[in-house]
């Protein structure tokens, strides 16, 4: 009797799965993703919220609020028909532009860089954003030119104007990682329509050479580039934030020193709530916490490609490319992410997604998630699909 009850679990998931109205694989990788994001924001933030706001959990806190808002415009989401996100694609990536332009005007500016939009509850960095946009828009235009991507160079050199634009203005801000994000989501997105190479080239390649320019003609950009090569050249001066990430994931060594009992936290290694939060995470979990986290990163991966994967099957192309597009920003931003804080990458100003503190992040891949569930729902439920 036990031996067919465990015979016939995998079958059960299988049919539970089918029952719900959406992928809840999917749904509880996210929840462990955002619940583990608020132990550690806690956790990394807590001398340095100590030390500005004389309290230990303000960072955490916003964190939170901001995670609940975008469960809410999640929500909200998740019960708005593709067909709405498919008609008002190009109004949305125009107002990505317009919000683009205003960040330029009255923008703030922090560490150099002008890329938050200054609004009453937070302050909304604009490029994340963006991020979403291009995948709607994308999505969008390459299901209604479908045919042509693949077989006319014409089709796809039209994307060069628009796309143009929002490089440079990504690029004056300056933030660098977020145009790399957006060029390599827009090439994955074309190859996955049947694209060929030497076609989407054309598109991608004007963002990378402004983005090399920018770079060779700027010592402080070049230097900031080339440092992570050799970070204990100078360890206490442009070389010190590194070599801190560094000496935290070596302290975690296999099972880390536990959650809470980071040293590098206590203000050693700066911006450790934000972009080098996973190395506290290394320095408090180990190498097999490490090994498990991108082991959840790669089943949301996973999940939204099989829900891609799906679409396609069901000749839901906007809503197969919304997947593998959403699923390609996650898992890239992730691997730079971390790429930064083992000194593989540059520095590049980007979160951790759903674990590093950054409520603009948090908050539209959440929404992001979101409209993946939105496009499992209308595969399981065709007859409701407007």
């Amino acid at each position: 009797m036990s031996a067919d009850l465990c015979i016939s679990r995998p079958r059960d998931w299988k049919a539970l799965s089918e029952q719900w109205p959406v992928d809840f694989w999917l749904i509880g990788a996210v929840l462990v993703l955002m619940t583990l994001g608020l132990t550690m924001v806690g956790s990394s933030s807590i001398a340095i919220s100590e030390k500005r706001f004389g309290e230990p959990i303000h960072y955490l806190v916003r964190q939170a609020m901001s995670m609940g808002l975008g469960a809410f415009v999640g929500y909200i989401v998740l019960r708005t028909p593709l067909r709405f996100w498919e008609d008002n694609r190009i109004k949305l990536f125009l107002l990505g532009i317009v919000l683009l332009v205003l960040v330029l005007i009255i923008g703030r500016e922090i560490n150099g860089s002008k890329r938050w939009l200054p609004l009453v509850i937070m302050n909304f960095q604009v490029s994340e954003f963006m991020k979403m946009a291009v995948v709607i828009f994308m999505a969008g235009y390459l299901t209604r030119h479908a045919s042509e991507v693949q077989e006319n160079f014409k089709s796809v050199f039209r994307l060069g104007l628009p796309f143009g634009i929002m490089a440079v203005l990504l690029l004056l801000e300056p933030d660098f990682g977020s145009t790399f994000v957006v060029a390599v989501i827009i090439s994955g997105m074309l190859l996955i329509a049947g694209a060929p190479w030497r076609f989407f080239v054309f598109t991608v390649f004007p963002m990378v050479v402004l983005l090399v320019v920018m770079v060779i003609t700027s010592p402080y950009r070049m230097a900031r580039v080339t440092n992570f090569l050799d970070p204990w050249s100078d360890p206490f001066g442009k070389g010190y934030q590194l070599t801190q990430a560094l000496i935290a994931s070596g302290r975690g060594e296999w099972f880390g020193v536990g959650i809470g009992e980071s040293v590098q936290k206590l203000l050693y290694l700066p911006d450790a709530h934000t972009d080098f939060l996973f190395s506290i995470y290394a320095e408090e979990f180990g190498l097999i916490g490490v090994m498990l986290l991108i082991g959840l990163y790669l089943f949301i991966l996973f999940r939204c490609f099989r829900i891609g994967r799906k679409a396609f099957d069901k000749a839901n192309f906007f809503g197969g490319l919304i997947a593998y597009g959403v699923g390609i920003w996650i898992i890239l931003q992730a691997m730079i992410n971390m790429g930064v804080n083992l000194g593989l990458f540059p520095t590049k100003g980007l979160t951790l997604p759903l674990m590093s503190y950054g409520g603009s992040s948090a908050l539209m891949i959440i929404i992001a998630l979101a409209l993946v569930l939105r496009v499992d729902y209308e595969i399981r439920h065709p007859v409701e699909e407007s």
